[in-house]
């Protein structure tokens, strides 16, 4: 049986219960956090448990639940921050406020290293993740998607039977749903997705039971 190329596990973080990733390649251990909202001694215990080497801090957007802990993780293990894409840089500036307002008094602002646009492209090890800039939940949203592994980190972009919000300032209910049939669809029906919260699902198993963007909803739009 063929090794898979990637690892990953999920980390329910701060009290939102945000689902912090970890995700490796299974030849090197080279791995990347997704996502770290908070708790960061929880993340650091897991790292070690797991005997992974980090390389990379990753944002899918810049909420203070996906991105309050990511300043702090960065300087703690001198890792750079990839994402989220530049439209989501004054949520970034908003953190610390957040935190305070959610119960993450420890947020704080970061410098991304390096903003991500559609079309980009991230390493891992010998892995590589495909970049889509997703919008509508923020204006700067992305999504990381493995192909041989079928995997996709989604953020706060889709769930198992919900989407994201669009009442946030700069969210988009149209630009959301968009970015989810137009960008996610594509990617095939078997992708397993990891949602920013909540349990896994597929892209096939939404398009055929999600309230919001199934097709048979959509079609009677």
């Amino acid at each position: 049986m063929t090794e898979l190329p990637l690892g990953a596990a999920i980390i329910p973080v701060t009290p939102l219960q945000q689902n912090c990733s970890l995700l490796w390649c299974t030849k090197t251990m080279q791995a990347a956090v997704v996502d770290p909202g908070g708790d960061m001694d929880l993340i650091l215990e897991n790292i070690q448990a797991q005997n992974l080497k980090i390389e990379k801090i990753l944002v899918t957007h810049a909420h203070v639940d996906h991105a309050g802990a990511v300043a702090a993780l960065a300087e703690e293990l001198d890792v750079p921050i990839v994402g989220p894409h530049k439209e989501d840089q004054f949520w970034i500036d908003q953190i610390e406020a957040a935190g305070q307002q959610y119960g993450m008094p420890d947020a704080r602002a970061f410098t991304p290293s390096r903003w991500l646009d559609d079309g980009d492209s991230v390493t891992l090890g010998e892995t590589k993740f495909d970049v889509y800039h997703c919008p509508g939940h923020t204006p700067g949203h992305v999504v990381f998607h493995h192909v041989d592994a079928g995997l996709a980190v989604v953020g706060d972009v889709l769930f198992q039977g919900s989407i994201g919000r669009s009442d946030f300032p700069r969210g988009d209910m149209a630009t959301l749903v968009q970015s989810i049939t137009g960008k996610l669809w594509p990617l095939g029906d078997d992708v397993t997705f990891i949602p920013g919260h909540g349990d896994l699902s597929t892209f096939g198993q939404e398009r055929k039971t999600n309230p919001f963007v199934a097709d048979y909803v959509l079609h009677q739009a």
